[in-house]
């Protein structure tokens, strides 16, 4: 494992040197990740994107990109566009970027499942602000938002997602 990495481990997440309480996926982690089970996928997954709410905070990292009132995440393993960032209107299951709670204030992506998705495999593993200490996911991992923050000024390029 290199300096850079976000190491997930039993109790906390670790990243340069310091500790992170943070929450997993309801459905506990997994080598079989499925479309809607909840489970966070074990693996060394790469950083592949940041996406933030410029209506309620500042640019996070110079390569953030803004999340629009119609961006959305197709989840529907049946459409072509499944695991992708897509537009409203959009017929297919998805869920919304732009929330009216907090949580998706800033998101950081990975590659699970990504560019290239296989059909049923799961979508969406974001690194994302939590709902509160121990209150699971739907397979991301979560932090509170100061220390979300913290990870995302601080993440680069090369950064990965190490989950044992």
């Amino acid at each position: 494992m290199k300096p850079t990495d976000l190491v997930l481990t039993p109790t906390h997440l670790r990243f340069m040197n310091r500790r992170f309480p943070c929450t997993i996926g309801r459905g506990g982690l997994t080598d079989r990740k499925k479309e809607g089970d909840g489970a966070t996928p074990r693996g060394t997954h790469r950083i592949v994107g940041m996406l933030y709410r410029p209506d309620r905070m500042a640019r996070p990292a110079d390569w953030a990109l803004p999340i629009g009132p119609s961006d959305l995440w197709s989840d529907d393993p049946s459409h072509e566009d499944y695991n992708l960032m897509v537009r409203a209107p959009y017929p297919y299951s998805h869920e919304r970027l732009r929330r009216a709670d907090p949580m998706y204030d800033l998101v950081i992506l990975t590659d699970w499942n990504w560019p290239y998705a296989v059909k049923g495999r799961g979508s969406a593993i974001f690194i994302h602000q939590w709902r509160g200490p121990g209150r699971p996911t739907a397979g991301c991992i979560a932090f509170r938002r100061d220390h979300l923050r913290w990870i995302a000024a601080r993440i680069r390029h090369e950064t990965r997602l190490v989950i044992a």
